[in-house]
């Protein structure tokens, strides 16, 4: 009964936060990229400007040459992910408004990135045969510093009936990857999550999608997407808003 109660919470909580999210994003609002104003959270002209579609690794979201499929790096040692999907590159204007959204208290980022995310090529087709979509966990120290887990804000304004933030868990805390090199990253995220013993059977057979803000080295989501692989899941899609180049 106690868990049923927490997951109706977890609905009201989610149901009022989407229809105050509605709400403001019904308001005239200011570009966050140039400022025009009265536009949409990030306007057509920086859209068009700033995040033009590129050719990418489906299995890692690097850019490569036109008509190119995998980078070499991916041939030579293929990821635990069947697809992996970026917005954008990780550079100007976007950095900026990742950083903010991630470190300076500005969650309500988190519908226009969305929608930024839904108007790149394969992402709408990838949420919709998505059986669930698993925000990458935050540890519980960065948790309570932060307030909130980005990833599980992106996860959902992109399908609310299908976010699933319990399912996936981190068992360890790591240090910040950014302060790692590349293979001190794949070391350090070795057993790092788990999925859920009680939510297993959510997993065997399923598509899911992992949300993350940004990809870098691939360690992050390369280790959530291993306990996944393990638990049995038939399909993973990795989608982020920007990858590093």
């Amino acid at each position: 009964m106690a868990g049923l109660g927490r997951r109706w919470q977890e609905y009201i909580e989610s149901m009022f936060s989407r229809s105050i999210q509605g709400l403001l994003d019904a308001l005239p609002s200011q570009c966050m990229v140039c400022r025009a104003w009265p536009s949409q959270s990030i306007c057509e002209a920086c859209v068009n400007r700033f995040a033009q579609p590129r050719t990418r690794c489906q299995t890692c979201a690097l850019v490569v040459p036109a008509g190119v499929r995998q980078c070499g790096e991916c041939i030579r040692n293929p990821p635990p992910l069947d697809s992996c999907l970026a917005a954008v590159s990780y550079d100007f204007p976007w950095i900026n408004l990742i950083l903010g959204y991630k470190f300076h208290q500005q969650p309500g980022r988190a519908s226009a990135f969305a929608l930024l995310l839904r108007s790149t090529p394969w992402v709408e087709p990838a949420l919709d045969a998505a059986s669930l979509l698993l925000p990458v966990p935050l540890s519980r120290a960065r948790l309570q510093t932060r307030g909130y887990n980005q990833a599980l804000l992106l996860a959902r304004q992109l399908a609310p009936g299908k976010a699933e933030h319990r399912l996936l868990l981190r068992i360890r805390d790591t240090a910040p990857q950014s302060s790692l090199k590349r293979a001190q990253r794949l070391d350090s995220l070795r057993h790092v999550f788990a999925v859920d013993p009680l939510l297993h059977q959510r997993v065997r057979g399923a598509r899911l999608v992992l949300v993350d803000d940004v990809m870098t080295s691939g360690a992050t989501l390369y280790a959530a997407a291993h306990a996944l692989r393990a638990a049995g899941a038939a399909h993973i899609t990795a989608l982020v808003i920007a990858r590093t180049e």
